[in-house]
């Protein structure tokens, strides 16, 4: 962790204890308004081509109807961009007044065209004025201001056209598109994204030009996060206006992916009260993305009046990079350990071999053996209901104090203890104790566990502003300077797939994204009545959603990864298709990540750090990248995947699945 520093000098949020909403400036696009006091928006983006102008339409529809409030439409050309006067009449026609967005990347010329049409422009810094070609350039002081220049010559057009119109504008960076200029002179930080946004948000002051909303986009949760806290401290400090953010994750991907990276990062960030408009990128059809939008949303519509959380007068955690809590190892926790999963299992009576496979273990009956997935969980917790089977080599038991002390193995199964247990307590394992705490018991806790080398804490809240709770707990640990690995207790009681998904992604995500945590453990406790299938579906969610919010959070990659734009008009395969046949072929490689792009505009950039890339590159032609170097270009689709695969396999990096 970076030295203690003054909390007034982390100018990124309001307060790091009570939930306050950053004040902005309110932008007006259209008949919403962004920021100030107003409600956050919701916004998506289409899919259908826009020249395809009743398609664009009718899906406008479903979205507006799905929630809504923005809709983004892609104009990659000046066509598409005239095309956009044709898609609004019509959606006025049918009473449907939602603003409408221009997503503009390399052709200045079709934004100067879309901004007398609809009611926002969104321009990529990175790509406006620049034409990437991954160089590293040498500029002096004096050849980097005659770049400044030549972009202010090519940017000031659209912001006047943008102000004489009363058109609002989005400057969104995002990380994999940084240009060469920013790259060469700020290398591939958060500092490069802000500085390629504020580049632009200068020349837009020079001509007091306000309407506009700014985005820090990232398909890495930690840099996403990173940037926007950055780019709040350097709005404040660089005298600037209190403009409102934009939140997305860029390339979430699908289906249970995508939303728990999407709430990983812009959850993180609405826990400290940033964030005006939010957009949950998802490869899936565009409707879909808005009700998880809201649903992260309307966690904070009750959030102020939580209980009060003591203040802090220092900070130990640089809120602007990465650097993980400095924790002592015990057994396989903390340290150099990866985080670990702890699946509760504690409400299933008389648990069977089989009924193991929840936690990604899978008993073979026929060979007595066991097999362990990507998912397989490190511990189970089992409360007052021991297991009565032998477990396999990779998963240990946790018992309550009160059953492990009266058991006939005290040594392969480990006792977890109450703060009144622990205290009056004379028996304890010789390697690995566990003590599960309130937010509220962390002195008490820090003073019984100075000195002692076997214990793992286990840190939970019931405060409505749970994590900001739990991370000033852990704060009075570093500040004690206690070492003892911390494991991340949360509840969802009854809660939907997607809620407990989108929850324990903010919780716990936003806590690792900070370098805390030690492990995840999401309990059953609270769950009201539920069949024996039920419960055993619940731990198999629980299981699955813990292993991808530390993926997400970037602290322990257990499976691939797939960068996957969320589609748009550009977009030149059936990407959902697509995603779901190179994910059945290759999600068994480890730790690998592999970016699935539907054009150029989303392509070697906007992937970031993968490791392979699937490209569109014409109809029916696929680019092939490692990292961000083109090994095949014009690959025929049907044949694209074989030579994927062959690719990974030519770099070592193939192995073949293996049947469970």
């Amino acid at each position: 962790m970076e030295p203690i520093t003054q909390v007034k000098d982390l100018l990124y949020c309001n307060s790091l204890t009570e939930y306050s909403r950053r004040k902005t400036i309110p932008v007006r696009v259209g008949d919403v308004l962004i920021g100030g006091d107003n409600p956050i928006v919701v916004q998506s983006m289409t899919t259908v081509d826009t020249m395809d102008t009743q398609g664009s339409v009718e899906q406008c529809i479903r979205m507006i109807e799905s929630g809504c409030e923005l809709i983004r439409i892609t104009a990659p050309s000046i066509k598409e961009a005239e095309n956009l006067r044709n898609i609004k009449a019509e959606l006025r026609k049918r009473g449907y007044q939602t603003p409408l967005v221009a997503d503009i990347h390399f052709t200045p010329n079709a934004a100067e065209v879309a901004a007398g049409i609809v009611e926002k422009v969104r321009i990529n810094p990175g790509n406006y004025a620049d034409k990437k070609k991954f160089e590293v350039i040498e500029y002096t002081d004096e050849s980097y201001q005659e770049e400044l220049e030549r972009i202010q010559e090519r940017f000031l057009p659209l912001v006047k056209i943008c102000k004489e119109n009363g058109t609002a504008m989005r400057i969104g960076t995002n990380h994999g598109s940084l240009s060469d200029r920013i790259m060469s002179r700020y290398g591939d930080t958060p500092l490069g994204m802000v500085e390629s946004a504020l580049e632009f948000l200068r020349i837009c002051e020079s001509e007091n030009f306000h309407d506009i909303v700014i985005s820090m986009k990232s398909s890495n949760t930690q840099v996403m996060v990173q940037a926007y806290r950055l780019l709040v401290q350097k709005l404040d400090e660089g005298g600037f206006k209190p403009y409102p953010l934009h939140l997305g994750v860029t390339e979430a991907g699908e289906a249970e992916d995508g939303r728990i990276k999407s709430a990983v990062g812009i959850g993180t960030l609405l826990e400290d009260g940033l964030g005006d408009t939010v957009r949950v990128s998802l490869t899936e059809d565009p409707e879909f993305e808005a009700p998880v939008a809201q649903a992260l949303i309307d966690r904070y519509t009750n959030r102020a009046g939580h209980t009060a959380i003591e203040p802090l007068a220092e900070y130990p955690i640089h809120p602007f990079d990465y650097s993980k809590r400095q924790a002592a190892e015990v057994y396989n926790f903390g340290d150099h350990n990866v985080p670990r999963v702890i699946t509760d299992i504690s409400r299933v009576e008389g648990i069977t071999e089989k009924e193991i496979k929840a936690t990604g273990h899978f008993y073979l009956p026929e060979l007595d053996k066991w097999k362990m997935n990507d998912l397989g969980s490190d511990f189970v917790y089992t409360g007052d209901r021991p297991i009565p089977f032998m477990l396999p080599n990779g998963m240990k038991e946790i018992q309550n104090f009160g059953i492990w002390k009266q058991a006939p193995d005290q040594v392969n199964k480990f006792p977890l203890f109450r703060m009144e247990e622990a205290l009056s307590a004379d028996l304890f394992h010789a390697e690995l104790n566990f003590l599960e705490i309130f937010d509220s018991e962390i002195s008490d806790a820090i003073s019984f566990l100075k000195g002692k080398v076997t214990w793992v804490l286990i840190l939970k809240s019931n405060n409505k502003h749970g994590m900001p709770a739990v991370r000033a707990a852990m704060v009075k640990m570093i500040q004690e300077e206690l070492t003892t690995p911390v494991v991340l207790k949360v509840s969802y009681p009854d809660q939907t797939t997607d809620m407990t998904m989108l929850y324990a992604a903010t919780d716990v995500g936003g806590l690792l994204i900070d370098g805390l945590g030690d492990g995840i453990l999401i309990s059953l406790e609270k769950e009201g009545a539920h069949t024996r299938e039920e419960i055993l579906d619940q731990i198999k969610l629980h299981n699955s959603v813990s292993f991808g919010v530390l993926q997400a959070a970037r602290t322990r990659m257990s499976k691939t990864e797939y960068i996957s734009c969320p589609s748009c008009g550009r977009t030149l395969f059936d990407l959902q298709e697509t995603t779901a046949m190179i994910r059945k072929r290759t999600d068994h490689l480890k730790g690998v990540k592999i970016g699935i792009m539907g054009c150029i505009v989303n392509g070697p950039g906007e992937m970031a750090d993968a490791d392979y890339g699937y490209v569109g590159s014409g109809k029916g032609k696929i680019t092939l990248y490692k990292g961000k170097e083109v090994v095949k270009r014009s690959v025929p689709s049907e044949k694209a995947v074989d030579e994927l695969i062959e690719i990974i396999r030519e770099d070592g990096m193939w192995n073949e699945p293996e049947s469970i």
